[in-house]
């Protein structure tokens, strides 16, 4: 769009006075400048230097509920309220920069107090010496399809968790049924695929969730301190041991406690959670009297505790005793259908933070994420894109701002993977998913991807699959 320059300096005020240049020659109604303005449907208003607004269209009017008369003459950000105004400025990045600014989204409070999701550009104003006397930003009224974007978004979002896989969308079905039960919970997981957030988001939906959640992390306190944490110490249980402290799980009373990698305890420990899930009391370390909680126990493992049974490393009456609703989370390598989902997710949680105006990753960069296998899982992906988002300075994450170790990590894969677009790669961890489910009959297969046995054979093919 051609910018609107005035065309009378003599009407701009001195700079004796402190003040700056406005447009108000170039953006007087009826003149053609302001007839064209104001026959378009994206709101347009701009600013002096002092951020104070020197002209809106009627579009602007339409979106804000501000007349002009309101308006004109008041800073911006009185008028727009907008969540972008104190910490990310298009307007003012506009003018400190001397850059344009493409394709910023924000919400604003119009007059009636409604939310208003905007796609802005902003641009400088400039006299015809070339002297930058303002900024006009152009908008746009994205509500709608941001509602749109947020309901699709939420089939796959239950509380904190984000997933389309069908087995992760199968536990979110069932999360309400077994947050609304009281029954103790094992979840079994690789490291980073979520154990956490699952507790986290059991506990808020049960009805305890007024009451303390209590964490502890069984592998990170040496056993002989565990006790201690868990079950707290009477005055004199030991030379520093000036007053009583209560434990975890007094702590955790009325509530839930949860235990993650439990797998880590020791058979002495083992032995004292076994006598807190059946009996709901515990003896403090020093102590003699029992004390009786009321508490809910999540527990988490990154190991497999039935196998650990069989090899003697897990008592089995305590296993049992935890093992009353299992949940088991697939690790991100089964559910790469799921990566462009916590890519948009993590950048965003990022931007709401940091104010960058970061928009997503680059197909390239997409490729690369959905062709690499996680060993670190969900919290690793995390990482690798907080990474990229402090080193990126655009608006969108290439692959040099990927770190160096994840690059060479990548740079072994086969030359089939490196060649596949997003979508391909997308195809083909969800037939490996679906193979894997059917114990590689590919007949079940085929009906569950819905298409037909040949095409199936022949994607497998073309992408190397067995």
């Amino acid at each position: 769009m051609k910018k609107c320059i005035p065309n009378d300096r003599k009407n701009l005020e001195s700079k004796d006075t402190g003040s700056y240049p406005s447009c108000e020659s170039a953006f007087t109604p009826g003149t053609p400048c302001c007839t064209i303005l104001n026959s378009i449907s994206e709101g347009i208003f701009t600013i002096d230097l002092n951020k104070k607004i020197t002209f809106i269209n009627h579009a602007t009017e339409s979106i804000t509920g501000f007349t002009s008369n309101e308006a004109i003459g008041q800073y911006c950000f009185d008028i727009f309220r907008s969540n972008v105004c104190q910490v990310n400025c298009p307007l003012e990045a506009a003018i400190e920069t001397k850059e344009p600014v493409h394709d910023r989204i924000a919400i604003i409070i119009n007059k009636s107090g409604k939310e208003v999701s905007l796609k802005i550009e902003a641009e400088l104003l400039k006299n015809d010496h070339g002297e930058i006397v303002g900024a006009i930003e152009i908008f746009r009224d994205v509500s709608i399809i941001e509602i749109l974007r947020q309901s699709l978004s939420e089939r796959y979002c239950f509380g904190d968790l984000i997933s389309k896989n069908r087995l992760m969308q199968d536990i979110f079905e069932i999360l309400p049924d077994i947050a609304e039960s009281d029954s103790t919970v094992l979840i079994q997981g690789q490291s980073g695929t979520g154990k956490e957030v699952i507790a986290k988001t059991i506990h808020e939906l049960s009805p305890r969730k007024e009451k303390p959640l209590i964490k502890v992390n069984c592998g990170a306190i040496p056993d002989t301190l565990l006790k201690s944490e868990l079950f707290g110490y009477v005055r004199g249980a030991f030379t520093d041991a000036k007053k009583d402290k209560n434990g975890r799980f007094s702590l955790a009373d009325g509530g839930t406690i949860f235990l993650d990698e439990i797998g880590a305890t020791s058979p002495q420990m083992q032995i004292k959670l076994l006598r807190v899930l059946e009996e709901k009391e515990f003896i403090p370390l020093g102590g003699t009297a029992p004390i009786k909680v009321d508490v809910r126990v999540i527990a988490a493992s990154n190991r497999e505790l039935e196998k650990m049974v069989h090899e003697g490393l897990f008592r089995e009456d305590l296993y049992y005793r935890l093992n009353v609703i299992k949940i088991n989370l697939p690790p991100l390598s089964e559910r790469k259908e799921d990566i462009p989902l916590l890519v948009e997710h993590f950048i965003s949680r990022l931007d709401a933070i940091k104010g960058k105006g970061i928009k997503g990753v680059s197909t390239d960069v997409m490729a690369l994420l959905l062709n690499y296998d996680y060993p670190g899982n969900i919290r690793e992906l995390e990482n690798i894109l907080e990474h990229a988002y402090v080193l990126c300075k655009g608006d969108i994450i290439e692959k040099k701002h990927l770190p160096n170790e994840f690059i060479n990590k990548n740079s072994g894969n086969t030359p089939l993977k490196a060649k596949l677009k997003p979508i391909e790669s997308y195809e083909v961890s969800v037939i490996k998913e679906v193979l894997q489910r059917c114990n590689g009959n590919r007949a079940l297969a085929a009906k569950e991807l819905g298409i037909g046995r040949s095409t199936l054979w022949r994607k497998m093919k073309r992408f190397g699959l067995k």
